[in-house]
C-alpha cells in the first residue's frame, strides 16, 4: 500500500502571488529565451560538415567547439547563478541573453578555429546561468504540484532550440553560407533579451525571503545562507544532480553528433542531416514533456516513484540505442533511434522535481544551477568531446555504440537515490516546519 509522505514542497509556495494567465507568459517568455539559448548552442551542429572541409579540422576540434560552451556553463554556473539571485533575476537573465547574442553574432565574424573557439567559449558565458536562473524564475510562479511538468517542459526549450538551430541553421547555411546561419541565430536572441525585462517584471517573479520573528506553532522561515545548506543535505539530491548529468552525457553526444553521423553513414547532404536530425532530437524533447507529466501523475500519492521511472528510462535509452547504433544504416535504424531518444532525457523532468523538493524555494536559483553544472560537467561537455576523440580512433559508427552505456551508470544512481528519497523528504519536510 503506498504511504503518503510529508509534500517539503507544499511548504514551498511562491511568496508573490501572480495570476496564472501571467505566470504562462512568463513561461512563454523564458522558454523562448531557452530556446534562442540553444540555437545559439546547437547552430554549430548543423554546419559541422562545411567547417570541416572549409578549415581542415578534426573530429575531436570539432567536438570542442561544441563542449566547450557546456564546459563553460558547468563550470559558473553555480557562482553566476548566487550573483542573479542578488542583482535580480530579470535582470540578469536580459543580461545573459545580449551576450550570448552577441557572441554568437562573433562565431560569425570568426575566420579560423581560433577566433571561432574564442567565440564560442563567450557563447558559454552569457549561456552559463540561464537554464538555472530561468527555471527558478518558472516554479516561482506555478503550484510545487507540477514541478516535474513544468522542469522536464522547460529543459524540453533546449532540445526545441536546437532542433530550430540545426534545421534553420542547416537551410540558411546551405543557402547563403554558414556565417549568416550564425547571424540569424544572435539577431532572434537580442529581439528576445530586449523585450523581456518590459514584461516580466522582477517583483512578481522573485520572491523575497524575509528574517521575520517565529509565529507560534510555525517555523521562521530560514535565511538564504542557511538556505544554501539544503542543496546538498541529503543523499537522494546528490543521487539527482549525478544521475542526471550522466544521463545528460548521451544527448550531449547525440544533439552534436547526428548530423555529422547522418551525413557520413546515411549519405545525406549538409540540410538534409540537419532537418532530419532536429526531427530526431524533437523526439526527444516532446519525450521530456511526457515523461515529466508522467511523472507528476504517478508520484501524487508517492514521490518516490519519479525516482523509480528515471531507472527504468535510463535502462531503457542504454538498450534501445546500443541496438540501433549497431544496426546497418536504414529506415528501421532512424526509427529505432528515434525511440531511444524518446527516452534519453526523459530523466530531466524527474530529477529537476526531485532538486526542487529538497531543497528551499530561496536558493531553487542555486539549486539548479548546481543540477547544471552536474548536467554540463558530467555529460552535455564531455559527451560531443569524447565522443570525436573516439571517432578520430574507432569511427564515428562505433563511438555512437558504445555511448549509450553510460545510461546504465545514470540508473544505478537514480535508484541509489530512490532507496534514500522519501526518507530524505520527510527530514525536509520536518526541518522547514
Amino acid at each position: 500500500m503506498a504511504v503518503i509522505h510529508a509534500d517539503a514542497g507544499a511548504a514551498q509556495a511562491p511568496a508573490v502571488k501572480v495570476p496564472l494567465a501571467y505566470a504562462w507568459v512568463v513561461f512563454a517568455l523564458t522558454f523562448g529565451l531557452l530556446i534562442s539559448d540553444y540555437m545559439s548552442r546547437q547552430v554549430l551542429n548543423a554546419v559541422f560538415p562545411l567547417l570541416k572541409v572549409e578549415w581542415g579540422l578534426t573530429d575531436t576540434q570539432l567536438g570542442s567547439l561544441s563542449g566547450v560552451v557546456s564546459l563553460m556553463v558547468g563550470l559558473l554556473t553555480f557562482p553566476l547563478s548566487l550573483l542573479a539571485e542578488w542583482v535580480g533575476r530579470v535582470r540578469a537573465i536580459a543580461a545573459m541573453a545580449v551576450v550570448w547574442s552577441l557572441a554568437t553574432f562573433g562565431c560569425a565574424l570568426a575566420q579560423d578555429y581560433n577566433h571561432m573557439l574564442l567565440a564560442r567559449f563567450l557563447v558559454g558565458l552569457g549561456e552559463a546561468a540561464y537554464g538555472s536562473v530561468g527555471i527558478a524564475v518558472v516554479i516561482s510562479v506555478f503550484p510545487p504540484h507540477m514541478r516535474a511538468t513544468l522542469t522536464g517542459a522547460f529543459m524540453a526549450g533546449g532540445l526545441f532550440g536546437s532542433v530550430l538551430g540545426m534545421a534553420a541553421g542547416g537551410i540558411v547555411a546551405t543557402h547563403y553560407g554558414w556565417r549568416a546561419a550564425f547571424a540569424a541565430m544572435a539577431a532572434f536572441g537580442l529581439v528576445l533579451a530586449v523585450l523581456y525585462p518590459f514584461v516580466v517584471r522582477q517583483s512578481k517573479v522573485h520572491p523575497k525571503v524575509k528574517k521575520a520573528a517565529p509565529v507560534e506553532g510555525e517555523a521562521a522561515r530560514p535565511g538564504f545562507w542557511k538556505s544554501l545548506g539544503t542543496l546538498v543535505s541529503t543523499p537522494s539530491v546528490l543521487c539527482a544532480y549525478v544521475g542526471s548529468g550522466l544521463q545528460l552525457f548521451i544527448s550531449g553526444a547525440m544533439l552534436a553528433w547526428m548530423p555529422s553521423y547522418l551525413n557520413r553513414y546515411h549519405g545525406m547532404a549538409p540540410d538534409k542531416a540537419a532537418v532530419t536530425a532536429a526531427g530526431l532530437v524533437l523526439v526527444s524533447g516532446a519525450g521530456m514533456v511526457v515523461w515529466g507529466m508522467f511523472a507528476d501523475a504517478i508520484s501524487k500519492r508517492f514521490k518516490p516513484r519519479a525516482a523509480s521511472l528515471a531507472v527504468f528510462l535510463c535502462v531503457a535509452c542504454c538498450a534501445l540505442l546500443m541496438v540501433a547504433f549497431r544496426m546497418p544504416p536504414s529506415k528501421e535504424q532512424l526509427l529505432l533511434i528515434a525511440a531511444g531518444l524518446f527516452v534519453a532525457a526523459g530523466a530531466t523532468g524527474p530529477s529537476g522535481a526531485m532538486v526542487a523538493n529538497l531543497t528551499h524555494l530561496a536558493v531553487h536559483g542555486a539549486a539548479f544551477a548546481v543540477l547544471t553544472l552536474a548536467n554540463n560537467l558530467l555529460g552535455l561537455a564531455p559527451g560531443p568531446i569524447l565522443t570525436g576523440m573516439l571517432a578520430d580512433r574507432f569511427g564515428l559508427d562505433v563511438a555512437l555504440q558504445w555511448v549509450p552505456a553510460i545510461g546504465a551508470a545514470a540508473a544505478l544512481v537514480f535508484l541509489i537515490g530512490r532507496k534514500t528519497y522519501a526518507r530524505d523528504l520527510d527530514r525536509i519536510a520536518a526541518s522547514a516546519g
